[in-house]
């Protein structure tokens, strides 16, 4: 009898996970889709098309290569694997461990043979070995360690390459003041496979939010290719420098646009990092725009999945400054703020499912955390509307770094900001109702109001945090603090109805 290959929807990589040594001769496979996923919430239209239809096109790519699909629809994923079972008695099936926690805890109690996954540089027992007995899990000493072991950028004698080892510093440029050119978007338009999928969305009658899908993503591996292909050769040489940039005329900027084809398998970190060092050696690529771009794909992307496993599945529930609020309207329409930064970011990611890491944490999670919007239904809204939002992705990003909602177990001070900071790094205050330089008045930015108003509010939670301690002390210098806590009182408001 020929063993069965569980596929889920985000390991889609022939080379890699239960598929590595999967021969059509001796293996078949099993794919699933949900009904209870497909319904469990409001997806962004083109996230839940990239995910459906890439799931596609591997099983038309497997069915090519002779391997038998079975393609089941039913109504968990549970209910999947009992039809299977029915339909063919004794054969056991195999996956590779799951990328989440309760995915891998569904496989647990289903019976399932589980096989080691390899979708990542770094396996949990690896990262859980050099996180045992450090008291802080600083994400800089696991990319160095990383650096080491993978033997990456780093010269004969072990140092690192440029001579040092993080150039972030350089990697800092607000958008040019002067007209600038921003590297052009390539796009990957529907196939067949593609506006089949599409067609059966909308007829699933299903509650979708954002915009159809329109060419943006890739939906096979060789569209992802050719988008890694396109970031190296004409948009890696000033990725450092505008990595933190946020123009309002470029939605992609430099960045590589690759992360959901990593998150659902079509590409792999060794080849995306094999693939940039010889880009770097070739010549033309700054050392900080390599290092930096590196560093997001050995260091931040496998840091974050490490403390996801490691942190375990009650980390998605903390709520450590006991935020209450509900999900502002703006979040669900880009027309319910009169901020220009937060409506161009939304109206950003209602079209295409994406904004990139500065504005994801300094104009949308930022905004949460000032707020106190409620940690769990901004995490539902994050995974929901992001085309890359994996489990493991999003729970540390938005619990531990995007709303400091873990009391600082993974970052030892929250990320608030001021209307300044969002004033430098991207040019939206020119045409906004607000002005970022007032604190109070009708015309003071919700951020700068709402910035001293969380310090003032949560000043108990971080007097004594030794990276907010001089942030805090700053409100005893307020002579307008009263006026303050009037205003921000109004923002909270305006913001809850939809009118500020």
């Amino acid at each position: 009898m020929k063993q069965a290959i569980f596929v889920p929807y985000d390991q889609l990589n022939r080379g890699h996970g239960a598929m590595r040594d999967a021969d059509p001769a001796t293996h078949e496979v099993v794919m699933i889709q949900s009904e209870h996923l497909l319904r469990s919430r409001p997806w962004h239209a083109q996230r839940l098309f990239f995910i459906l239809a890439s799931a596609a096109h591997f099983r038309q790519e497997l069915q090519d290569e002779g391997f038998t699909v079975h393609h089941l629809h039913a109504r968990t994923i549970t209910a999947g694997f009992e039809q299977y079972r029915r339909d063919h008695p004794g054969h056991s099936i195999i996956a590779a461990a799951a990328s989440s926690i309760p995915q891998q805890r569904l496989l647990e109690s289903s019976g399932i043979v589980i096989v080691p996954g390899d979708f990542f540089l770094t396996g949990r027992d690896e990262f859980a070995a050099w996180a045992a007995g450090r008291s802080t899990l600083l994400m800089e000493n696991f990319y160095r360690w990383q650096r080491t072991r993978l033997g990456i950028l780093l010269m004969d004698d072990g140092k690192p390459v440029g001579g040092q080892w993080n150039f972030d510093a350089d990697n800092r440029l607000p958008p040019p003041k002067k007209p600038h050119t921003w590297p052009h978007v390539i796009e990957h338009p529907l196939d067949e496979i593609d506006s089949g999928i599409w067609a059966d969305i909308t007829a699933a009658d299903l509650d979708l939010a954002g915009h159809e899908p329109d060419g943006t993503w890739a939906t096979t591996r060789a569209g992802a290719l050719r988008q890694l292909d396109h970031f190296l050769e004409h948009a890696f040489a000033d990725f450092g420098a505008y990595e933190d940039a946020m123009p309002s005329d470029s939605w992609a900027v430099n960045h590589s646009l690759l992360s959901p084809y990593l998150n659902i398998g079509l590409l792999h970190p060794s080849e995306v990092v094999d693939a940039a060092l010889a880009r770097f050696e070739r010549g033309g690529i700054p050392i900080s725009s390599c290092e930096g771009f590196i560093r997001q794909i050995i260091g931040w992307r496998e840091y974050i999945n490490g403390v996801y496993w490691i942190f375990g599945d009650e980390y998605r529930a903390m709520n450590g400054l006991a935020a209450d609020r509900p999900l502002l309207p703006l979040f669900e329409d880009s027309t319910r703020t009169q901020m220009n930064c937060v409506a161009t970011t939304i109206g950003d990611l209602e079209a295409r499912a994406w904004a990139h890491h500065i504005p994801r944490l300094m104009i949308l999670a930022n905004l949460a955390l000032i707020t106190g919007v409620e940690p769990a239904a901004f995490l539902d809204w994050m995974r929901r509307m992001f085309i890359d939002a994996a489990d493991w992705v999003m729970v540390p990003n938005v619990i531990g770094m995007g709303v400091h909602a873990d009391g600082g177990r993974m970052m030892t001070k929250p990320y608030a900001a001021g209307g300044a900071y969002i004033s430098r790094m991207g040019n939206y205050c020119g045409g906004c109702a607000y002005n970022p330089k007032l604190r109070t008045g009708p015309t003071a930015c919700p951020f700068t109001t709402l910035y001293w108003d969380f310090l003032d509010r949560n000043r108990p939670a971080f007097e004594r945090n030794h990276r907010m301690a001089q942030q805090v002390r700053g409100l005893d210098r307020l002579s307008d603090l009263p006026e303050l806590r009037e205003r921000a009182q109004e923002v909270l408001a305006g913001l809850s109805d939809g009118t500020i």
